[in-house]
């Protein structure tokens, strides 16, 4: 039993239709001894499904549009102080279509984890199945990382295998791994409120019954 009663505040960041956000909702939802509070989801994306999705849970939203800011600094710095306005302890980028610099990073250390649908260091970037298929591997899937400064290169928390079939295509692909990442993405959240998760230079270890 988890001996913790203080809910653990994470903001959600997301620019498209947020399936990740509403697996992480739906579990919430089914747990109810679950510390996980989504304290705010942030888009820079205006019209972005996810915000519909979040206000339908009754999720404070936050539209922040990179053009009306200066520069990226400009943006990265009122993105950092709305969030810590909310009182957060994680950053979950839920596809999120922006590379956050060191000005966003350093307020966080630590503090920033991102879902990726292939398995680290394998295939970084955009269209990471389409990759996979191209390379021709047998088995691919979604890695947990803390996010650096780099391209999906922070240090790997979890990671789920996904097969490739010998008939699927990039849409097929991204489907099944999909279905790992709203498994996965939750329960690494739940390990962290736990306080479970320990990050020991680029190796992560997850404590089991109070032990590594």
């Amino acid at each position: 039993m988890n001996i913790l009663t203080e809910k653990y505040k994470i903001a959600v960041l997301a620019s498209g239709r947020g399936s990740n956000l509403q697996a992480l909702i739906d579990h919430i939802a089914a747990d109810p001894g679950s510390l996980i509070k989504i304290a705010l989801v942030a888009s820079d994306q205006p019209d972005a499904q996810v915000l519909i999705r979040a206000k339908a849970a009754g999720i404070p939203t936050l539209v922040l549009i990179p053009r009306d800011y200066p520069d990226k600094a400009a943006y990265e710095q009122a993105l950092a102080e709305r969030i810590e306005r909310a009182g957060v302890k994680l950053v979950v980028l839920a596809g999120f279509m922006r590379m956050l610099s060191p000005i966003f990073l350093e307020k966080f250390t630590n503090k920033v984890i991102n879902i990726h649908p292939s398995l680290l260091p394998a295939f970084p970037g955009l269209k990471a199945q389409e990759q996979a298929l191209q390379y021709g591997v047998k088995i691919s899937g979604c890695t947990v990382h803390f996010v650096d400064t780099g391209m999906d290169s922070g240090p790997i928390i979890a990671q789920k295998a996904v097969p490739v079939l010998a008939d699927d295509n990039p849409e097929t692909l991204a489907e099944r791994i999909l279905e790992q990442e709203h498994i996965l993405y939750p329960q690494v959240i739940e390990w962290l409120t736990q306080g479970r998760v320990v990050l020991d230079g680029r190796r992560v270890r997850i404590k089991v019954g109070g032990l590594e």
